[in-house]
């Protein structure tokens, strides 16, 4: 076995362009409410940007509407602000210290785009993995030509890395299928 060649850490790598996705996925607005639809929005509070977990507590009252409670009082003008400029579609109202955010009916139109959105997203990630496998092989053919490895052991890795890759795929075209399934049936 080659010292230089590790499959976990090629796992490892595939594992996080899957994870990054996941990400991606949870910031399209599916029409349903999410606490993670507010996480790209940062508040300008303190002389500093901070993350609006950071100075409110997100939470999903009913499935059309999300409620920020600002921990501040004198911030709530400022988270107001933070949630307009981060071009949601999301128009809050406020309650003292709670703001309401309700999430419109998404038309079919927009649907579409978001369906479009999320295979782009998802090519993406297969791409992020495609290139964790070239790694991957590259180095073997490294290690052959050094004569680190035999060519039986290069095979057997080869094998390994090209399942790793379709497990990682399939993982991906699954996370798209749930999220393209949540999109259009919302």
């Amino acid at each position: 076995m080659a010292s230089n060649y590790d499959i976990n850490e090629l796992k490892r790598r595939m594992q996080g362009a899957l994870g990054a996705l996941k990400t991606e996925l949870g910031g399209l607005r599916t029409g349903r409410a999410s606490a993670h639809l507010l996480d790209p929005v940062h508040v300008d509070a303190y002389g500093q940007s901070m993350p609006l977990n950071q100075v409110a507590t997100v939470s999903v009252p009913q499935p059309r509407m999300i409620s920020v409670q600002v921990w501040d009082r004198s911030m709530v003008a400022a988270v107001e602000k933070a949630i307009l400029a981060a071009n949601l579609g999301l128009t809050p109202s406020s309650e003292g210290q709670v703001i309401h955010l309700r999430l419109p009916e998404l038309n079919t139109e927009r649907r579409q785009e978001l369906v479009k959105l999320a295979h782009k997203y998802a090519e993406t990630a297969k791409v992020a993995v495609r290139h964790v496998r070239r790694d991957g092989l590259d180095l073997l053919k490294k290690l052959e030509k050094d004569h680190t490895i035999s060519q039986d052991d290069h095979k057997r890795m080869d094998t390994e890395v090209q399942k790793a890759t379709d497990q990682s795929i399939a993982d991906i075209d699954q996370l798209l299928g749930s999220k393209e399934k949540e999109i259009m049936t919302v």
